[in-house]
């Protein structure tokens, strides 16, 4: 049988019962057998039926059942709950690390290539665990090498620092752990896509500070770029924030940002739903969907799978 990826089913209390379902159901036959799910069979069962989705699912309790099928094969893991889209605090937080630690496991036994994660609610994880980015990472014995990236075909954006504080991003922002970020998400792209990438930088400050003395962008970002590019590495910068996503007409395959918002606001303004959040730096492909739990539309069947089917189209060409 041929090794197959994994779809985290991630938080139970959110949409994503009813975008692995949709996507599930607007996959051909092909893409179907490639995966399977690992998450709680019943809450998915019962989260379905609430929302009337019907597909075909089976419960499996260990990793050696798995089989070529027409069903959705679901990976059991344990979870206790009494309704289906309020499980307590607890529960969850234990279930959603059971769940990243099978696949984690299973990625490293390279018995699957990689995993899907649906989304998790960020506290579950614990209050030194930032995201599912830094969680993996500390599996992973990564030093803040790790990289969040938000790809679409036509251009992707990457975060330097991800769920942070405003007023602790220039704390984070040393030489040295820019050229870290920088040099996995040069040899990680290049890997995984059969080109070097072409990098475009931005500023911290709006305009740059104007490249005065005292600032980030000409003690830090600037040397950095003219170091990196002595290492021919096909990166320019710094550019201000407020115009780089302004008709850049394909100039560049990604776009690198202080802070989140910096460039997943933008980001998100011109693709919408049409991305995906990869992880470079692993020892595995790491995907998600990206986006959140969208707790406001739960049990409403308003869910849009349109990240998580770009996931799976994705990571099924991987070889």
């Amino acid at each position: 049988m041929k090794k197959k990826f994994a779809i985290i089913s991630g938080e139970p209390n959110s949409i994503n019962s009813e975008i692995i379902a949709k996507s599930w159901i607007r996959l051909n036959k092909k893409l179907r057998s490639k995966f399977f799910v690992i998450g709680n069979f019943e809450i998915l069962k019962k989260q379905l039926n609430k929302i009337r989705i019907k597909i075909p699912i089976i419960k499996l309790n260990n990793f050696n059942e798995i089989k070529q099928t027409k069903s959705l094969q679901v990976l059991n893991i344990p979870l206790k709950f009494k309704n289906p889209f309020e499980v307590s605090k607890k529960n969850n937080s234990i279930y959603i690390k059971q769940s990243l630690n099978l696949a984690h496991k299973l990625a490293l036994n390279k018995d699957i290539y990689g995993f899907i994660n649906c989304s998790v609610d960020k506290r579950s994880l614990g209050k030194n665990n930032l995201g599912v980015t830094e969680y993996l990472s500390k599996k992973n014995k990564l030093m803040n090498s790790e990289v969040m990236m938000i790809y679409n075909k036509n251009l992707s954006v990457v975060p330097l620092t991800t769920h942070v504080n405003i007023k602790d991003i220039n704390k984070k922002l040393k030489f040295k752990f820019i050229e870290k970020k920088i040099n996995t998400l040069n040899s990680y792209y290049s890997r995984l896509f059969k080109k070097k990438p072409t990098i475009a930088v931005l500023g911290l400050n709006p305009h740059n500070a104007e490249l005065k003395a005292n600032s980030e962008e000409k003690k830090i970002i600037l040397p950095l770029v003219k170091k990196l590019k002595r290492k021919k590495i096909k990166i320019f910068g710094p550019f201000s924030a407020d115009t780089i996503f302004i008709d850049q007409n394909n100039k560049f395959d990604v776009i690198i940002g202080m802070y989140h918002d910096q460039v997943l606001a933008p980001f998100k303004a011109l693709f919408g739903f049409d991305a995906i959040n990869i992880t470079l730096g692993l020892k595995y492909i790491r995907i998600s969907p990206d986006h959140g739990t969208a707790k406001d539309i739960i049990n409403k069947r308003k869910a849009n799978p349109k990240s998580l089917l770009e996931a799976i189209i994705f990571i099924s060409k991987i070889k």
